[in-house]
């Protein structure tokens, strides 16, 4: 009987290490195609949720250069956290598009209406303190 335990036991590890090193893989793999389409024009967030455009990439030092609202700052390819998304390429004029973010709608853009939320910000509900004794 002794034997048979130990050999679930090593089973169930090594299938619990084959798992884990599988999964490691696929997130890695996915990083890696991640890094490899990156392209001037995407719209990255850094490991420090700094949000931004890619100006250029410099493939020998593995550095990128992001544009955030005019100011250009260099990170190693390292800090790129995810891609917001990448710009699509036109193949008719060669020109390097972002992808269009959908418009904010009427109903969107309307605030809820609630009696509760009037009664919390009405000023004539509000209540004078006097600190004189």
């Amino acid at each position: 009987m002794g034997l048979f335990n130990i050999v679930i036991l090593v089973v169930l590890i090594g299938g619990m290490l084959f798992m884990t090193t599988r999964s490691q893989k696929k997130q890695r793999d996915m990083r890696n195609d991640m890094m490899s389409k990156l392209q001037k024009g995407a719209h990255v967030v850094t490991i420090g949720r700094l949000h931004g455009m890619i100006d250029s990439i410099n493939e020998a030092d593995k550095t990128v250069t992001l544009d955030c609202d005019g100011i250009f700052l260099v990170f190693d390819m390292d800090a790129i956290a995810k891609v917001i998304d990448q710009p699509h390429v036109d193949a008719s004029t060669e020109t390097v598009m972002a992808t269009e973010k959908p418009a904010v709608t009427s109903e969107m853009a309307e605030e809820p209406k609630s009696d509760d939320a009037a009664k919390l910000t009405d000023p004539a509900e509000t209540k004078e303190v006097s600190t004189d004794k």
